[in-house]
C-alpha cells in the first residue's frame, strides 16, 4: 500500500519537511493534508499548538510495474526494456529485448499470467479499476491479426458448408477478438461454450441474422 506519515512540529513547513524526509520523497511526489495549522497561543506563550501534517506518497505506476517485473526477470536471467504508457483507465506495458520471447510462453499463457498478476498488484492501489495490457515485442497485436484472419476464414467455410465449427480453446481476450471480428459477418453467429480454461468459440451458420 502507499506509505503515509503524520508529523507534528512548530510550523507546517517544518512538519512537512520531516514527513518528506522520512518518506524519502520530494514535495511533488506527495499528497499533503494539513490536519492542524497550529498557532502561537496568547502572547506566544499560552495555548501553543503545533502544526500537524499528513503526507502520503503519490501513486507511481511506473515504480509499481518495475518493482513487480524486474525481480522476476532477474530470476529468469532476462534483460527487458519497458515502455510504459498510461491513459484513462488503461496501462500499456511493452517489453522488448533479445530474450523476451520466453515471457510469452505457449500461446501466450505465461504472458497472460504475468498480466493478470500485475493487474492485481496495480489495482490494490487504485480506487477505480485500471485495465493492464502487458505485451512482448507486439505479440498481442500479431496474435490479434492472426485470430482475425482465422475468424474470417472459418466463417467463410461455415457460410459455404452451413456446418458449425468449434475452434480450439482460447482465453477470454482471444475469444473477444473472434466475437468482435465476426459481428458484421452475414449469416454468422458466435457463441462461447464450455468451462475455463477449456472454453471455446463456436462459429455457427445463422441465416437471416440482420447485421
Amino acid at each position: 500500500m502507499l506509505r503515509s506519515v503524520i508529523k507534528e512540529a512548530k510550523t507546517v513547513d517544518e512538519a512537512l519537511r520531516q514527513a518528506l524526509e522520512e518518506l524519502g520523497i520530494d514535495e511533488d511526489q506527495a499528497e499533503i493534508e494539513i490536519i492542524n495549522e497550529g498557532n502561537k497561543g496568547l502572547l506566544g506563550l499560552i495555548g501553543n499548538k503545533n502544526a500537524v501534517v499528513k503526507v502520503t506518497e503519490k501513486l507511481n505506476i511506473e515504480i509499481i510495474v518495475k518493482d513487480f517485473l524486474e525481480p522476476l526477470f532477474e530470476k529468469m536471467a532476462i534483460e527487458a526494456d519497458m515502455e510504459i504508457t498510461m491513459e484513462d483507465g488503461l496501462i500499456n506495458i511493452r517489453l522488448t529485448g533479445d530474450d523476451v520471447g520466453i515471457i510469452i510462453g505457449r500461446r501466450g499463457e505465461t504472458l497472460d499470467a504475468l498480466q493478470y498478476l500485475l493487474s492485481l498488484v496495480i489495482n490494490r492501489y487504485t480506487l477505480d479499476y485500471t485495465r493492464v495490457i502487458l505485451d512482448v515485442a507486439d505479440y498481442r497485436k500479431k496474435r490479434a491479426e492472426t485470430l482475425q484472419r482465422l475468424a474470417r476464414r472459418v466463417a467463410e467455410k461455415v457460410s459455404r458448408t452451413r456446418r458449425n465449427i468449434t475452434l480450439e480453446a482460447m482465453n477470454p481476450y482471444e475469444r473477444r477478438i473472434i466475437h468482435s471480428s465476426l459481428q458484421e459477418f452475414p449469416n454468422i453467429n458466435t457463441q462461447s461454450v464450455g468451462e475455463e480454461p477449456n472454453r471455446k468459440v463456436v462459429i455457427r451458420y445463422a441465416p437471416g441474422i440482420d447485421k
